[in-house]
């Protein structure tokens, strides 16, 4: 599969300006790597920053664009997914500086067909005048996707 020419807004149940992720980098049938660039158009933040915490909505887009690809290579359609909870996140910044190219990689620790529980990291350089900070975000998110109903 072609990540380059895949548009995210296809993979996950949202649309316009609520797609915060940019790019499909890599994805296996364990895991996913995405790029962004923190916008100042988005619902959270100001012209300058989003908030470090934003960063659970980023890993919970990134885990459902896999289920997006996992659902389009087995020939299904993309299905609505929920986060249930966030486990251990840690960010070692406040915040991320609008223009801040950031990555984020999930990886699927257990999945059976409606739970599952993946490791996520965000990282990247936050960008200010003058200097750079090595961005390290990490989590466990646990979500849920509804078994399909049959017609």
């Amino acid at each position: 599969m072609d990540f380059n020419n895949i548009d995210v807004a296809e993979l996950i149940p949202h649309s316009g300006k609520m797609v915060w992720l940019d790019r499909i980098i890599s994805c296996d049938e364990h895991s996913l790597s995405a790029e962004l660039i923190v916008r100042d158009d988005g619902l959270l933040g100001s012209d300058k920053a989003v908030p470090a915490w934003a960063g659970i909505e980023y890993m919970a887009q990134a885990v459902a664009a896999y289920a997006g690809i996992m659902a389009k290579m087995a020939g299904e359609p993309i299905k609505l997914g929920f986060l249930l909870g966030t486990r251990r996140y840690s960010s070692n910044v406040a915040e991320f500086k609008v223009g801040s190219k950031l990555t984020v990689r999930v990886k699927k620790i257990i999945q059976d067909d409606t739970l599952g529980v993946f490791d996520c990291r965000i990282y990247g350089t936050d960008h200010e005048p003058g200097q750079g900070i090595n961005v390290e975000v990490s989590a466990n998110l646990n979500v849920y996707q509804p078994a399909r109903k049959e017609d």
